[in-house]
């Protein structure tokens, strides 16, 4: 136990720098994507609020049973995110592109909850909060876990080849790759809650989304 609790204290001083830097990106998107939806011509907005109209009155009308959406597409979804963070991680030129997935996953999350908020208000908020936050409360730490991870492996190998090391310890590409593969299970139960959850929420709080459209 001490010694877990000692191996964790030493990486997250190691890692610390990486994780403020992936946080602050990530968030910069998020600021980015909200700031986003104020660049919407008045034709985007009108499409984009008939699609959220019809979005809530299917909810309203119910799934007959049927998830909205099959678990498999969810966890995909999410996978893709992180299989890209994993192959980037890889090689030494994919390390920019790891920083540009983080802020693009921002800015993603940031203009969904933005328009909703111009949209709907604190309506808006609330919606943003039952239909967003639940499964990314794992999935943002997630990518922010693996492309921390990716970018010490990346900053490994660019070591290795500066040293020009011949052969490499094998050790830390096996620690990457098992990293990866927990970090895949949380997204498992990601996609479980927003199979499972979600369409609950989304069927309580859409008549009231209807009532301010």
């Amino acid at each position: 136990m001490l010694a877990s609790n000692s191996f964790f204290k030493r990486y997250l001083q190691q890692q610390l720098p990486l994780y403020i830097f992936v946080s602050v990106l990530f968030f910069m998107g998020v600021i980015f994507g909200a700031f986003m939806v104020g660049t919407l011509t008045f034709e985007q907005q009108q499409v984009m609020s008939d699609y959220l109209n019809s979005f809530f009155q299917t909810i309203v009308q119910g799934f007959d049973g049927e998830q909205p959406q099959p678990f498999g597409d969810i966890f995909i979804s999410h996978f893709k995110w992180v299989l890209l963070i994993l192959v980037f991680g890889l090689s030494i030129v994919g390390l920019p592109l790891i920083l540009i997935i983080d802020f693009l996953k921002g800015v993603l999350i940031g203009f969904s909850i933005g328009y909703l908020v111009n949209q709907f208000s604190w309506k808006g908020l609330f919606f943003a909060f039952l239909s967003v936050a639940p499964h990314n409360i794992i999935v943002i730490p997630v990518i922010l876990i693996a492309s921390v991870t990716a970018i010490s492996f990346s900053l490994y190998l660019i070591r290795s080849l500066v040293l020009k090391r011949k052969a490499m310890d094998s050790q830390p590409f096996k620690s990457y790759v098992a990293t990866h593969l927990a970090l895949i299970g949380l997204l498992a139960g990601a996609a479980l809650i927003q199979y499972l959850l979600i369409p609950q929420l989304l069927e309580w709080a859409a008549p009231i989304m209807l009532e301010t459209s």
